[in-house]
């Protein structure tokens, strides 16, 4: 009996020792988790990184220590780990194999944020579709298009695509190509462009604005305006011009043949 009892007690001084080193290792490990967590999100807030993926890269810090502590941990109870880290391997690629396409606008929206090719209220094209980001999640983007229709793309389609962002600067050009008759007078059609242009207050005068003769058609002569304005401008801008000069065309006698005034747009709503 009393061999039974020695045995026992160096049993328990043994497990004891481990239990406690284990139980401080998990103790002290959660504490510089918790501390490395509110680290990174310092660092990040500070680099003015959205809140979003402050608080993912955070927790996914807290996780990934915090599983590296309980493997640890266990280990010095003397309990074999790598059937844990084997588990916990084939776990994560069957969960990545089932969930690659969520992870893959995962991935992208991160960079999305990360990068910042638009924010909330840029006017954009991307994967086919144009209009206002109305919201950036980390797994879609959600847009708002002209015709106030709510369109809803997966972060993966944007990152694959050319991103073009209308409203990103803020001054942008306007290109209007204004087809005259072969008959009327350059200068005279040039004069009235000029004109119209200098009336509209909402032009810049930095750049300055080019009236030029783009090319001899085959039944006209076309002459383009290229004119800047502030960016939220443009339509405004674009609209009165051209209804300005066709206004004054008439007026003078000046003949739009068919096919008359075109644009070249860059697409915004």
């Amino acid at each position: 009996m009393e061999d039974y009892l020695v045995k026992m007690q160096g049993w328990l001084m043994f497990y004891g020792v481990k239990a406690l080193a284990a139980l401080i290792i998990f103790i002290l490990g959660r504490w510089i988790a918790q501390a490395l967590r509110r680290l990174t999100a310092r660092v990040l807030t500070k680099r003015e990184v959205e809140p979003v993926i402050v608080s993912f890269v955070g927790s996914l810090t807290y996780i990934a220590l915090i599983t590296f502590v309980v493997i640890a941990a266990i280990a010095q109870l003397g309990i074999q780990t790598t059937s844990f880290i084997a588990v916990i391997g084939a776990a994560g690629l069957a969960v990545g194999l089932a969930l690659q396409g969520s992870l893959a606008n995962f991935a992208a929206g991160f960079l999305l944020i990360i990068f910042r090719p638009f924010k909330g209220g840029d006017y954009i094209e991307a994967a086919g579709v144009s209009g206002v980001v109305e919201d950036l999640h980390i797994f879609t983007t959600q847009i708002k298009t002209v015709d106030n229709k709510t369109i809803i793309i997966p972060n993966g389609k944007i990152m694959g695509d050319v991103i073009v962002n209308y409203t990103a600067k803020d001054t942008r050009r306007i290109d209007v190509l204004l087809g005259v008759s072969y008959g009327d007078d350059i200068d005279k059609v040039r004069g009235i462009i000029e004109k119209a242009v200098a009336e509209d207050e909402r032009i810049l005068r930095d750049p300055s604005p080019a009236i030029i003769v783009k090319a001899l058609a085959d039944s006209s002569v076309n002459f383009e305006a290229r004119v800047w304005v502030k960016t939220g401008d443009y339509w405004d801008v674009y609209f009165a011009l051209v209804e300005k000069v066709k206004k004054r065309f008439d007026a003078e006698g000046i003949t739009i043949p068919f096919p008359q005034t075109d644009v070249h747009l860059y697409q915004q709503g």
